[in-house]
């Protein structure tokens, strides 16, 4: 399981502990079924709990709850999912304005 599917799930779960796996695996774009294998991964490594809905007439519907090295875990991911984020952006950027001003140059694009 790869970092930046470990911070997606973590993220959302984190602002939605209730979201069924179906809604989860929409929100990140994966199958309801590599969703699973992710969750029950995060919960066998202790970042996450899952715990029954006590008023839920689903017996099947979970909260699903960071544990204390849950937010910890997200908390370092987060930091390196911002920095190579930042370092794509700024690759992006540059190879933008090159394009643009040879664009400029051509005669592409007003000066």
């Amino acid at each position: 399981m790869n970092e930046d599917l470990t911070f997606l799930v973590l993220r959302q779960l984190q602002a939605n502990p209730k979201q069924t796996q179906l809604q989860l695996s929409q929100a990140i774009g994966i199958s309801v079924g590599r969703t699973d294998y992710v969750v029950r991964a995060l919960i066998e490594r202790g970042l996450l709990k899952a715990e029954h809905f006590r008023n839920s007439k689903n017996k099947s519907a979970y909260a699903y709850l960071l544990t204390p090295e849950g937010i910890d875990t997200k908390a370092r991911i987060t930091a390196r999912f911002i920095q190579r984020k930042r370092a794509e952006y700024d690759a992006l950027r540059a190879e933008f304005d090159q394009l643009t001003a040879e664009a400029k140059a051509e005669g592409l694009l007003p000066q």
